[in-house]
């Protein structure tokens, strides 16, 4: 038998997880002394109570997981005797996946005839939540292991994730985003946009200044890079914005029509402390990235 494995870095709800069969690697993060776990320490994620504390100047930060962390999560897997497809987000984001390596090295040896497949997203957030969600589709429509891996092989350089930051200093201190001139972009009101390009890195590629022309730029990739858009979901995500992503929805729809497939969903928080409150993004189905 094979299990889905994905991590809450995706933005998948533990509800959403259930639907598809996936298993949650939760990814941690840190306010102050201690260190959260997305749906292991709660069932229900609050955004609006979590990105308000960084309203309110909380500057959250991110730990990696350990090796025994990861053995906890696959082992009893494959004592069960099965194997494992664990869709993630980028690694080129961290170096969480290296201490993963470590653990899978100890797990093959332990249980060799075991199968562990990987599909890197080259994403995090909603990048990562459409793919997840497609290969969910392939997985309950009876796809091999290898059947899927081929399809990501080809697909998952065709969704595209653009977005814009409201503040800029949590990428700035996080160092996550090229590009970024966070001390300029407060003053001017300056909103970068940004793209998570083909090595799976998130690089500014260009700004615009107020909130209207932030959305009407990301409607305009849409317009420019967009492929096959009915036939695969459009989500729209936000840093507690739903006003904004509500009309980031609405431009879609009067521009595509109304048979768009849009869904929405919240940055998980160890995302979201790196962009930081008020942000909206789009990812969609597209010629590349």
């Amino acid at each position: 038998m094979l299990v889905l494995f994905t991590d809450t870095d995706t933005d998948l709800t533990l509800r959403e997880a259930k639907k598809y069969g996936y298993h949650l690697i939760s990814m941690p993060y840190c306010v102050g002394d201690k260190t959260v776990y997305p749906y292991e320490d709660y069932e229900e994620f609050d955004p609006h109570a979590f990105y308000e504390t960084l309203r309110g100047g909380v500057m959250p930060s991110t730990t990696l997981l350990s090796a025994d962390r990861y053995i906890n999560y696959f082992e009893p897997v494959f004592a069960n005797g099965d194997d494992i497809l664990y869709v993630h987000f980028s690694a080129a984001m961290t170096s969480t996946f290296d201490i993963m390596e470590q653990a899978l090295a100890y797990l093959r040896e332990k249980y060799p005839e075991r199968k562990f497949y990987s599909i890197d997203t080259k994403g995090i957030t909603i990048e990562s939540l459409n793919i997840v969600k497609e290969i969910g589709d392939l997985y309950l429509a009876g796809r091999t292991a290898d059947e899927i891996v081929l399809w990501a092989d080809t697909e998952v350089d065709k969704f595209a994730t653009y977005f814009f930051a409201e503040d800029l200093k949590f990428f700035a201190r996080s160092g996550r985003v090229s590009g970024i001139a966070a001390f300029m972009g407060g003053i001017l009101g300056i909103r970068p946009v940004i793209c998570m390009n083909s090595e799976g890195k998130m690089v500014s590629v260009g700004k615009e200044k107020g909130r209207a022309n932030a959305l009407e730029r990301l409607v305009k990739y849409v317009e420019e890079l967009g492929d096959d858009l009915e036939n695969h979901r459009v989500i729209i995500g936000h840093t507690d914005a739903p006003e904004l992503a509500q009309k980031l929805g609405y431009m879609l729809y009067e521009k595509f029509g109304s048979a768009l497939n849009i869904e929405y969903a919240v940055v998980n928080p160890t995302a979201g402390s790196h962009c930081g409150p008020d942000g909206v993004g789009v990812c969609f189905h597209a010629k590349h990235r």
